[in-house]
């Protein structure tokens, strides 16, 4: 369930339709929406439009100005889908260095150099 606040006017059927499908999209990424609040404001320049989307490992945040109230919503959408997609691709970027492991004891005590001394121990 989507939570949408508006200030200053009344969110219309068609609007809130609108909300949901650009929120909808960002459901193809396979990421569990938690709590999406949309705060849709009116400024003199046109309208501000802000939503806050959880999912499991992070918080998603955007905000978008416009004259018009379905392209701010277009907008903001962008912005929601663009951090989402970069968040779940940040494990292949080339600069993603995995969290470091210690080394199991096992792998530890094992010690890699070559002995000399044991050819000839074995040379009979």
């Amino acid at each position: 369930m989507i939570k949408i606040t508006s200030k200053d006017f009344e969110v219309t059927t068609p609007i809130r339709e609108r909300i949901e499908s650009r929120l909808e999209k960002l459901s193809r990424h396979d990421v569990q929406l938690i709590n999406p609040h949309v705060i849709i404001g009116q400024e003199k320049q046109g309208f501000k439009i802000e939503a806050s989307v959880g999912i499991p490992s992070n918080t998603l945040f955007a905000q978008a100005k416009d004259k018009d109230l379905y392209a701010a919503i277009n907008a903001m959408g962008q912005k929601l889908e663009k951090q989402l997609n970069r968040l779940s691709h940040k494990p292949e970027g080339a600069r993603y260095t995995a969290p470091a492991m210690s080394p199991t004891p096992e792998s530890a005590d094992i010690d890699d150099e070559y002995d000399d001394t044991l050819d000839e121990e074995y040379a009979a």
